[in-house]
């Protein structure tokens, strides 16, 4: 039975049972189906036989698209304008001329029924855009409930402790947000063309969306940016579908970050909650995810310079800079433009001007802050009581500081036009941005391009073009952008007197320094542009998709679980029936075995070989025209009491260091490192990272010493780990040991010891007394058995093995490996090994009764 928190198919949560969802009207009649062929579908036109040649594609998804929309009051018709401030839009900049951009959203108004049709169609060809139409139940669950009451707050760290304080979470708006990500993906299949678009998904309203994508389509390119801040791992774990949406951002090829911090956050999630290991590639961070690569890339967004400078160039901001010049004679303005809502830091920010009128007297009279205050984008008693709090906290200090003709805060709480903006921008002496937490926050950037001005702007004013242009920054530590600006005053907003010096420094410091400040932030700005953002973008997605045709793909996992297994062509699941028709016809064989995760499950608590494995390997044993051997990691003493019924198998303890060919010969110890004396500097130091690891412990062979942080915190179990390993490598640099790092294990161990060398060894002994192997069977399941499965294939090879063998190198479980073949788990392994037993000569009376599952190859 599924849990809560898992849905058995999609349809239990995108169907029209759950919501009243209808299907998406399909509106598009031209679709790309197959590169360079357009093909008319749904009964629109007819085929003239005309084709196009297949444009490169860009498909932008997001919440909303780049448009405005009003109805027409003559003609009752609605029209619509492309909005010139979309980032989305301004993103075409950093792709070449000849690219193609479509763009899937939802509209800011909404359309009849009637009207949806005729509305898709025009803004189709009008447009590139294709709406997706969301009826208004949906929509208010989707964004108002668990965009904006769950997501939004969770990820600017909001936990809803009580019921006064964030809203709990409400599994029929995580329905509705499942079903609102249905119909976009819905919308870019009927546009996209799989082999030759890229697709570009925007923001945390749809997380899920890249599922749906890719289990319909395997290798679509698809890359995905958060625009807002990811919460630590300790935050976000709160989240009750948590794996669904981590699995469905893990389904992209490309994630991007504004800062380190937030890909830092997401990686730690990753790691704790799905397994998941990173790993820096040539300078990329890649996680590897069932053989597919998802990197992950950390580049803050930036400006439109061009958007920007046309503003500036309007005869209506140089009339507005001139009025506010003139309304602030002799006072320096100190500018904050936000949103009004609780993380924006407003009161915050007043508390800090206050601290500094009081602090510093002198000041009163001579300086001004002038709050622009954006429309709130959410609803709420969070922003009524943001909003009561600011206007009282303004009318105290402008009580207590102000003056008939001096208001200390003027708060400017109102639709204010670009231009408008744009001239508080040029005027002011310092831009103070005191948000508590932030995605990206392109304030700063805006404000440093109007301090920079233009030529005609400067003309307008009367100044000089050569004039020094200056500009002051203070920051919010936990804002996007605080990281590209090594020039502003880096504050914490909590602490109030430190905000106020801060401002106090950024008015009172030299022009000279200001200036400089002003040209390094400048220089960045403008190379780092939002064109250079997409650019880089669209570069990165490409080059992590690079390989999607070389790999053969699985899909795996059912409703929000699902996944791509993605391995080499060869790679392919080993059937029974096909090893054991090989297994008939041969008579030299030699098996090798790994144990842990092989034969015994890794998870299981119980580590003793079962009756059924014991009594498989027992008639493989005692087949004469085969030699097995157990291979494992494991100490001899274990291994030896737990084989004693398996007379005849070989075991290979301590990856190899021990040796004994049956159970009636001696232990034979490896020759290569006789030398054990560096055990005596490891193990000291092994102890030092124990006691400062809680959760990790050191198991101690007679060759090798083996550190484990299994149970450790993941982070720092790693990170100690990598350390530990770095300590090893420099002590040991003299010594006849190596170091080597597992799954979740730092194994110092003699060298020359190798799994790969054991199977070399029983190879060369049956080739030497005259009987060549025709068949070799090799199944193991970590790194150790990599070597095993490298050196079966270069010893069989070799020009002393006359006969040419079958090999069945098979690792266990769907992951890149040298091994050509796999199987799921260990039950799937003794299974197959049940196989060939029956098929064992003299077939053996006492194996009648298994039931042997013949599997047909994938």
């Amino acid at each position: 039975m599924a849990s809560r928190s898992s849905y058995i198919n999609f349809l239990d949560l995108a169907s029209g049972d759950l919501l009243d969802v209808p299907h998406t009207p399909r509106v598009l009649p031209r679709v790309m189906t197959a590169p360079g062929v357009i093909s008319d579908l749904d009964g629109y036109g007819s085929n003239d036989g005309d084709s196009d040649v297949c444009r490169e594609r860009n498909i932008i998804v997001a919440n909303m698209l780049p448009l405005q929309a009003k109805r027409d009051t003559e003609t009752d018709k609605w029209c619509f304008s492309l909005d010139k401030d979309s980032l989305l839009l301004q993103m075409k900049d950093g792709f070449s001329p000849e690219t193609e951009v479509l763009y899937v959203g939802s509209l800011k108004v909404e359309i009849d029924a009637n009207e949806q049709d005729e509305v898709a169609q025009k803004l189709l060809e009008d447009f590139n855009c294709v709406p997706t139409f969301l009826p208004h139940d949906l929509q208010k669950k989707f964004y108002l409930g668990f965009c904006k009451q769950q997501l939004w707050p969770l990820f600017h760290y909001m936990l809803p402790m009580c019921p006064d304080h964030g809203d709990r979470f409400d599994r029929l708006l995580w329905q509705a947000y499942v079903s609102a990500n249905k119909i976009f993906a819905d919308r870019v299949m009927e546009i996209i063309n799989p082999e030759d678009d890229s697709v570009w998904v925007h923001d945390y309203h749809l997380m899920v969306l890249p599922t749906f994508l890719r289990k319909r389509y395997n290798r679509v390119r698809l890359g995905f940016f958060l625009h807002s801040p990811f919460p630590s791992s300790e935050i976000y774990r709160t989240l009750p579908v948590r794996d669904e949406i981590l699995r469905g951002l893990l389904n992209c090829d490309l994630i991007g970050f504004h800062t380190f911090d937030y890909a830092r956050h997401f990686l730690s999630c990753c790691s704790r909650m799905l397994g998941l290991d990173y790993e820096s590639k040539r300078g990329h961070i890649g996680l590897d995810y069932f053989g597919r690569t998802v990197y992950i890339k950390i580049l803050p967004v930036g400006v439109h310079m061009g958007r920007l400078e046309s503003v500036l160039n309007l005869p209506s901001t140089s009339a507005k800079i001139k009025e506010i010049q003139e309304q602030f004679k002799g006072k320096k303005v100190i500018l904050g433009v936000d949103d009004m809502d609780i993380f924006k830091g407003i009161s915050l920010k007043l508390l800090a001007v206050e601290q500094l009128l009081q602090q510093r007297p002198e000041l009163q009279g001579k300086i001004v802050l002038v709050q622009i205050v954006n429309p709130a984008r959410g609803s709420g008693k969070d922003v009524q009581e943001a909003k009561r709090e600011t206007y009282l906290t303004a009318e105290r200090i402008n009580e207590v500081y102000g003056s008939p003709n001096y208001e200390p805060v003027i708060l400017i709480d109102r639709h204010v036009p670009r231009f408008e903006k744009s001239a508080y921008y040029a005027v002011a002496e310092c831009c103070i941005v005191n948000a508590v937490r932030d995605g990206m926050n392109l304030v700063p950037y805006k404000y440093i391009v109007c301090r920079q001005g233009t030529p005609y702007m400067d003309e307008a004013m009367g100044r000089k073009s050569d004039s020094p242009r200056t500009s002051m920054l203070v920051v919010s530590e936990f804002i996007g952008c605080s990281p590209s600006l090594s020039g502003a005053i880096r504050v914490n907003p909590w602490d109030i007197d430190a905000v106020a010096d801060a401002l106090e420094s950024a008015i009172t410091m030299r022009d000279s320094e200001k200036q400089l400040r002003h040209e390094k932030h400048y220089k960045y700005v403008s190379s780092h542009d939002v064109a250079y953002w997409a650019r880089s973008f669209m570069q990165d997605l490409e080059r992590a998709c690079q390989d999607h045709y070389s790999k053969r793909c699985w899909g795996v996992g059912l409703g929000l679980g699902f996944r791509i297994v993605s391995l080499s062509p060869g790679f392919r699941k080993l059937s029974t029936d096909h090893i054991v028709s090989a297994y008939r016809r041969t008579n030299r064989r030699a098996i090798f075995l790994d144990y842990d995760g092989t034969v015994v499950p890794q998870t299981s608590i119980i580590k003793t070989p079962s009756a059924e494995v014991i009594s498989v390997l027992n008639v493989l044993c005692k087949d004469p025209k085969n030699t097995v051997f157990i291979v494992s990691g494991r100490g001899r003493s274990s291994l030896s009491e737990w084989f004693a019924p398996c007379e005849m198998l070989g075991i290979a303890a301590e990856h190899g260091y021990f040796l004994r060919w049956n159970g009636s010969s001696a232990w034979e110890t490896s020759p290569v490192s006789a030398d054990l004396d560096w055990k005596n500097i490891v193990e000291p130091v092994m102890r030092l990272y124990t006691e400062a690891t809680d959760g990790s412990n050191i198991e101690v062979k007679e060759s090798a010493l083996v550190w484990h942080h299994q149970d450790a915190d993941p982070d720092f179990g790693s990170c100690q780990a990598k350390e530990l390993l770095d300590h090893m490598e420099s002590v040991l640099a003299n010594e006849p040991a190596v170091v080597n790092r597992g799954q979740h294990i730092v194994e110092v161990k003699p060298q020359g010891v190798s799994k790969g060398l054991v199977a070399e060894k029983v190879l060369l002994r049956m080739v030497n007394s005259g009987n060549p192997p025709d068949f070799v069977l090799c199944i193991g399941d970590d790194r150790s058995d990599e070597d095993m499965f490298e050196s079966i294939l270069s010893t069989v090879s070799s020009p002393s093995s006359t006969a040419a063998a079958e090999i069945f190198a098979c690792t266990v479980g769907r992951k890149p490996s040298k091994a050509k073949y796999f199987l799921e788990d260990a039950t799937d392994v003794v299974k197959m090994l049940q196989g060939l037993a029956t098929a064992s000569s003299p077939k053996p009376r006492h194996l009648g009764h298994i039931q042997v599952s013949f599997e047909s190859s994938v």
